[in-house]
């Protein structure tokens, strides 16, 4: 095929096409959609349909790009409120779980070097860096899993892999640096090792708070005339802020999450927009990452690392990564044991490691770095396999399936200036029992009913419209704690409820 704008647009708008709709194929069959996207890339790259991309470089800057978004996006949606209980548990396993993975995964790979195909043999530094490139669970993966199956977890089991995810990217960053560094270098100074990986975090956390309050500064008074260029507006301050923390030293992907989370718990003009736009362009760059790191390896490559990739990825699973979450947690006690094993579970791999393992690929000092890839790869393929799929049927086989959420129906919200609650309930015989008209129902004083969806209608209410079984209500209050306990005399339990903070 002839390289040119016209067929580069053809093949990207087919791929891309192709990816969302292998995803919602995959979705009725609980594979993870990100798993397919990486199919599509294998299958179209050079050892399927012949579309030839081997440029480590460009993958980089592609990853480096959709994890700025992915990771500014997840902190946009993350609660302060839901995360800081799980603060310390969550900054724990971050870094010293994500340490103890590499150690532990190191040594077992050394040892596996006689078992290494061809002529290939790993020593201490590069086995330690194949499991430094593995060792964090991969943020795009786990927020799309986990928010895609829409599961409630009890023991705050979400906020807490949510955290882990979002902000143990920087030490595996770290890690795979530093050891890049010293397989190039042949030594280290650990004491200024140690002091870069403490300042790359203080600063990286530092950057992420004040830039991120600063975004916020700007969006709400730089009054744009154009609402349509508020999304560009942050999607520029996203990129500033990685770019910046880097230039200090700090790390950007850390600064990132940080900024996000500061951002999602402000009130921001146009924040409904904004998010739904942020949504969007996620999952854009989620298709996109994965499809180029599906296109950069070589499906042929693989078969030659699968005994010891298969090895690597199942030792991870069922020691590595329970036995760091064990002693990362033994502080905190509130964790059942139930809850230590599904955490251990969820330490999905994706496209971080892939993206980590590109760094290897460009250091000439490292010859067996194309065999790092693979073996990244093919363990990420296990691990969305084989965990990625199990991630609602485990939390179900331990008991901690929680009571689940109740979707919002009419998707509507509130200026963030007005702090009244918005709630949706739906109407039962029990709710009706003291008369059908909305007159009857007894809700608090500062209280609308504004809107009644029946069926596939909907209408706005007066005091005396009749009600029916199965009608979905939308209700707004000034007293959302007085609301709850109207809900109750009326033996709602099942509701949602939104406030603005």
């Amino acid at each position: 095929m002839v390289i040119s704008p016209e067929n580069v647009l053809l093949v990207g708008a087919i791929l891309l096409f192709l990816s969302v709709l292998v995803g919602k194929t995959g979705a009725r069959f609980g594979v993870p959609a990100l798993l397919l996207f990486l199919g599509v890339g294998m299958l179209a790259g050079s050892d399927g349909f012949g579309i030839h991309f081997d440029s480590a470089p460009m993958a980089q800057f592609i990853g480096t790009v959709a994890l700025c978004i992915i990771l500014f996006s997840g902190g946009m949606d993350t609660s302060y409120r839901e995360i800081r209980p799980v603060l310390a548990p969550g900054v724990t396993l971050a870094t010293l779980g994500v340490l103890m993975t590499t150690v532990i995964t190191g040594f077992f790979i050394y040892s596996l070097a006689d078992f290494l195909p061809g002529d290939f043999q790993l020593g201490l530094l590069e086995s330690m860096l194949l499991a430094a490139v593995m060792s964090s669970t991969d943020s795009a993966s786990v927020f799309s899993i986990l928010r895609s199956k829409g599961i409630s977890l009890k023991e705050r089991l979400r906020p807490t892999l949510e955290l882990e995810s979002g902000s143990n990217d920087p030490m595996a960053y770290m890690l795979t640096l530093l050891l890049i560094q010293i397989i190039e270098i042949g030594s280290v100074d650990w004491g200024d090792a140690i002091l870069l990986l403490v300042l790359q975090l203080v600063v990286g956390a530092a950057a992420g708070f004040a830039l991120g309050y600063a975004i916020v500064w700007i969006i709400n008074r730089i009054d744009v005339p154009n609402e349509s260029l508020y999304p560009v507006l942050l999607l520029a301050c996203v990129f500033f802020v990685f770019a910046f923390t880097n230039l200090l030293q700090g790390n950007g992907y850390l600064a990132v999450y940080i900024a996000g989370l500061v951002v999602g718990n402000r009130k921001l003009v146009h924040k409904r927009s904004l998010t739904t736009f942020f949504d969007g362009f996620t999952w854009l760059f989620q298709i996109v990452m994965f499809l180029t790191l599906g296109l950069l390896v070589n499906p042929s490559e693989l078969p030659a690392v699968a005994g010891v990739s298969l090895l690597v990825a199942l030792f991870m699973i069922v020691v590595s990564r329970p036995l760091s979450v064990f002693v990362s947690l033994l502080p905190f006690r509130k964790f059942t044991t139930r809850a230590r094993v599904y955490i251990s579970w969820v330490g999905l791999r994706g496209a971080v490691p892939i993206i980590f393992a590109t760094y290897p690929l460009m250091s000439a000092e490292i010859p067996n770095a194309r065999m790092i890839f693979n073996v990244v790869f093919f363990v990420t393929i296990v691990s969305l396999l084989v965990q990625g799929t199990t991630v609602s049927a485990m939390a179900r086989w331990l008991g901690l399936i929680g009571k689940s959420e109740e979707k919002e129906i009419f998707n509507v919200a509130l200026p963030d200036e007005i702090k009244s609650a918005m709630s949706e309930i739906e109407l039962t015989a029990e709710t009706l029992a003291g008369g059908n008209k909305l007159m009857n129902l007894s809700l608090p004083d500062n209280t609308l009913v504004v809107m009644v969806k029946r069926d596939t209608h909907y209408f706005v209410p007066k005091g005396h419209t009749q009600l029916e079984p199965g009608d979905r209500l939308l209700v707004i209050s000034d007293n959302d704690e007085e609301l709850r306990r109207s809900y109750e005399s009326l033996g709602i339990s099942r509701y949602t409820m939104r406030k603005n903070r």
